[in-house]
Formats: structure tokens, C-alpha cells, sequence
């Protein structure tokens, strides 16, 4: 009885681990973040956005204090960082501002222009009136994608879309793969402004930004996609990477380098 009961163990056991090994993903060790897979190599550029949710009596106002302000912070060389764009959100969340600032530098830059900043009066004065104005802020630091074009400054008129996907944790380098190829198929009619991913803030998050002259030249464009070879296999694989994905359709603020 005794063997028996042994060789039941070592059966049942056996049963165990093998019934173990078929939920057990195994995955390949890597060397390298997935940011450094990501993102690009040539420089060393981080991105702060910024979304403002504003009292509605104060959006003028609020925009106004923008515009006075943070031109001057992006103008200044003893600043490592520029204003990429500036926007209210027009379809979406409303009376909303988003902000998008980029770091030459990375992280020092960061810290520079933060400790920097925390010594100049007139952005404190700012800081301090725009709190009056506030009902909710949020923001994340991002990375750019490898394979679009970094954001330079636009002529206008222009609307801008700000699609957000949150992605399944660990799908990112997936998500990755195929836009890598999609971004081709979206380049030809120069609506592509950037692609960004989050580093801190809520993550596995991605932004993409583009721009059209208007509602119907969205439409229009979007439609087009479709039309070409590749682009209905890229949304049939990604969206299954998706778990909540949201649209803002953005106007600039006067003094926004992109228009």
C-alpha cells in the first residue's frame, strides 16, 4: 500500500506540473527595455502633455494667461525644452487645454527647466493665477515613437485629432510592430504629427497626433486608408491590443507653434 501510494504521489504530481506548464507563457529574456525598442535612438528627447480641465466661465481667461506666458518659456535658449503645441480641445473633453512640451536632453532637461522655472516669478504668478482657473489637471511624460517624424511647427489653419489608446500591459511592442508599417500607409497626405508612448503617469498608453484642414478632409482622408493595401490588416491585429481608446479634436490657441 504504501508503494502504491508513493507512486499515486509521484503520478498526481507529474499531472500537476504538466497541467502547470500549459498556462505558463514563456518568453524570450531581453537585454533591453522596451522603451529603448521603441523609441528613437538618435537623440534624446522626452515629452511632457499636459491636459488642463478648465472652470467654463474661465476658459478665455485661462487662455489669455497661456498665451502671455508660455510663448516666453519657449522662446528663452536658458530653457532646454519648447512648446510643441498648445490646444483647446473642440470635440471632446470639453473646456479643456492640452499642452505638449518637448525636452532636448531627457530627463536632466526636465530637471533643469523644473528647478528653473521654480525661480522665475512670472511663470509662478502663472502658476499660481491658473490654479484659481482649474478644475482638474493631469499629466504624463512620453517618449516618441522611432518610426513617425518628430512634431516641428505647422502653418495653419489646421484642426488637430489626439487619438489615446490604453493598451493591454505588455501588448506595447506589438502595437509597435505594426504601426511601424501602418505609419507609411498614413504619411501621404502629410496628416501624421507624432506618435508618442507613456514613461510615467498612466501607462502603456500611446498618443497619436494628427492634423487636417478641416472635418471633411478628416473624414475624407480616413476613408482613403482604407483603400490601401495593408491598412485593414493593421486594424484587424491592433485593436485586440485596445482596452479603451478616445478621440479629441483640438483647435490651437493663438500663440501655439503648430497651427
Amino acid at each position: 500500500h504504501a508503494e502504491q501510494n508513493v507512486i499515486r504521489w509521484s503520478l498526481s504530481g507529474e499531472r500537476d506540473s504538466w497541467l502547470k506548464s500549459l498556462f505558463v507563457r514563456k518568453v524570450d529574456p531581453r537585454k533591453d527595455a522596451h522603451s529603448h525598442l521603441l523609441a528613437k535612438k538618435e537623440d534624446n528627447n522626452l515629452y511632457k502633455i499636459q491636459f488642463h480641465n478648465v472652470k467654463p466661465e474661465c476658459l478665455d481667461a485661462y487662455n489669455q494667461l497661456c498665451e502671455d506666458v508660455l510663448p516666453s518659456i519657449h522662446a528663452d535658449p536658458e530653457y532646454p525644452c519648447e512648446l510643441v503645441g498648445t490646444w483647446n480641445t473642440w470635440y471632446g473633453e470639453q473646456d479643456q487645454a492640452v499642452h505638449l512640451w518637448r525636452y532636448r536632453g531627457g530627463y536632466p532637461a526636465l530637471t533643469e527647466v523644473m528647478n528653473k522655472l521654480r525661480q522665475n516669478k512670472v511663470f509662478m504668478d502663472y502658476r499660481n493665477e491658473r490654479g484659481k482657473m482649474l478644475l482638474s489637471r493631469r499629466n504624463q511624460l512620453l517618449l516618441e515613437f522611432s518610426f513617425w517624424n518628430e512634431p516641428v511647427p505647422r502653418s495653419g489653419p489646421n484642426i488637430y485629432e489626439l487619438r489615446s489608446y490604453q493598451l493591454r500591459p505588455g501588448t506595447m511592442i506589438e502595437w509597435g510592430n505594426y504601426w511601424a508599417r501602418a505609419i507609411e500607409i498614413r504619411q501621404q497626405n502629410q496628416e501624421a504629427v507624432g506618435g508618442f508612448f507613456s514613461q510615467i503617469g498612466r501607462l502603456y498608453t500611446v498618443h497619436h497626433l494628427w492634423a487636417y484642414k478641416d472635418l471633411l478632409s478628416r473624414e475624407d482622408t480616413r476613408n482613403a486608408a482604407w483603400q490601401r493595401d495593408g491598412w485593414d490588416e493593421v486594424v484587424y491585429y491592433t485593436v485586440p491590443l485596445i482596452q479603451h481608446m478616445e478621440s479629441r479634436i483640438m483647435i490651437p490657441m493663438k500663440t501655439s507653434p503648430m497651427q
